[in-house]
């Protein structure tokens, strides 16, 4: 396969890793969630090539990172750590199976491992929310500043009330963010590993092949009924976070299934993928998510080929 139908798939991935911290306009890096898996597929499965050392030296000091350490400093290190050791576990127990399925589950066993230690010492998850809600009320609150000077007459103090309850809004779907960040952060670190240490651009699969387990739609409806009829705050934001995170992997499985049946992405369908994004993001994404979504019924890529072939 042609190098330049190989380099989009990992740029994309990237992209998607920093808009989601920004997002989250956290002090957490991006480059974390590359960096650890990458040093430990290489310390653990081998340095074979001198580019991949290279690329090596360099995740070590994305991995370190400024030397300035709080809080958010240790809880990003420690989560990136432990999904990297979840991720060459599974790589080693099963080499030949799929990127998403060993990836999903190091994000999963993860998440368990790190909610359990937090479960362990009491108090530990509102530090945690703290810096987090700290970080975002921070960043907010520079950004309004910035707005305010440029223009003071355009903001209002309900515009920057609802700007800062979008904010927070956004803390509280900090899990399924750094859930989704995660998984495209070991998908940019296995597509490195595979490149720069094997010399193969087959370490991920195209986009309009993606797919996963039906029976994870249970999850996203668990998720949808919880935030609809869930009595309590801490039902209703485990729902909303679920929806966000399943929502996410949906809106991508729509996007395969959109490209497979268009045949690929022109560069006029990308520009005009761009210019979208910037002004019916919502409409956009919320169509690949019911795309998404009826793909586990219909299975429309299935389908087409069987149809395709019928007709050859």
């Amino acid at each position: 396969m042609a190098d330049e139908a190989i380099w989009p798939r990992a740029v994309g991935l990237l992209f998607i890793t920093l808009i989601l911290f920004v997002m989250l306009s956290l002090s957490i890096s991006a480059g974390v969630l590359v960096a650890f898996p990458f040093l430990a597929l290489m310390m653990v499965l081998g340095l074979r090539r001198v580019p991949a050392a290279v690329a090596a030296v360099f995740a070590v000091f994305v991995a370190v990172g400024v030397p300035a350490r709080g809080g958010i400093w240790y809880f990003e290190r420690g989560w990136a750590v432990v999904l990297a050791g979840w991720f060459v576990v599974l790589t080693m127990r099963w080499p030949r199976s799929r990127f998403f399925p060993r990836a999903l589950a190091a994000v999963a066993a993860t998440a368990a491992l790190v909610g359990l230690a937090l479960m362990i010492r009491p108090g530990s998850w509102a530090v945690v929310d703290w810096l987090i809600t700290e970080g975002l009320m921070r960043s907010a609150s520079l950004i309004a500043q910035g707005l305010i000077l440029s223009d003071p007459e355009a903001y209002t103090t309900a515009g920057l009330n609802t700007a800062y309850e979008l904010t927070m809004q956004l803390g509280r779907l900090f899990p399924a963010l750094l859930g989704l960040s995660s998984l495209a952060g070991l998908a940019v670190a296995w597509w490195a590993y595979v490149r720069l240490s094997a010399g193969s651009g087959l370490g991920l699969g195209p986009l309009r092949e993606f797919r996963f387990n039906d029976h994870l739609v249970w999850l996203f409806l668990i998720g949808l009924a919880l935030v609809l009829f869930g009595s309590g705050e801490g039902w209703t934001s485990g729902g909303g976070n679920a929806v966000v995170f399943m929502g996410g992997l949906y809106a991508m499985r729509g996007a395969g299934v959109l490209l497979f049946l268009s045949g690929g992405l022109t560069v006029f369908g990308f520009l005009f993928l761009v210019v979208g994004m910037l002004f019916l993001s919502p409409v956009l994404i919320s169509g690949a998510l019911l795309v998404g979504l009826g793909d586990t019924w219909l299975d429309l890529r299935s389908k087409t080929k069987a149809i395709a072939g019928s007709k050859s």
